[in-house]
């Protein structure tokens, strides 16, 4: 099945952190370790969550600051330390009452497989590792961290016309 057929179901966007929300480089300052976030993803993150749509981190990380930062974006969870990105994605189905079909998933890499395997629609970046890219049904001609996120949330929101409504960019 093409994918743009899939993104009409899209109701809940799920997000793993480093490698699809930065480009993967961590920078060590000795208190925390910093990354970058293009501001065109987090503006779609925010675009999608003002029309009522929801977007979960699910990150191996465990940076408060990163939980605390998306969250101001709108983000409806965030979950840091998931060791088993699966577990975590079933619990958060039970949480939120979410049904695969209407999942987007975006991984780079080989702890994002599970999760990319029960979702509706599984993406990855352009530099996705190439396990994850076996996995993926769309490959964004973005790299993580550089505008995949964006795109993804983007197509979606323009498949179900939902993109550039007035009242979702006006907070």
């Amino acid at each position: 099945m093409n994918y743009k057929i899939k993104l009409n179901s899209i109701q809940h966007f799920l997000f793993d952190v480093d490698g699809v929300l930065t480009d993967g480089t961590v920078l060590i300052d000795g208190k925390e370790y910093l990354r970058t976030l293009h501001s065109r993803d987090s503006y779609a993150i925010q675009y999608a969550c003002g029309l009522g749509y929801s977007v979960f981190l699910i990150t191996g990380g465990d940076s408060e600051h990163v939980k605390k930062s998306f969250e101001s974006l709108g983000v409806t969870a965030v979950r840091l330390r998931s060791r088993n990105k699966l577990t975590v994605f079933q619990a958060l189905k039970e949480e939120y009452l979410l049904k695969p079909e209407e999942c987007l998933y975006m991984g780079d890499d080989i702890p994002d497989i599970p999760v990319m395997r029960e979702v509706g629609l599984a993406t990855a970046p352009f530099d996705a590792s190439i396990d994850a890219r076996s996995a993926a049904e769309y490959i964004s001609p973005f790299c993580g961290g550089k505008g995949a996120v964006r795109d993804v949330i983007e197509q979606t929101l323009r498949v179900q016309n939902k993109w550039l409504m007035d009242h979702a960019y006006h907070w």
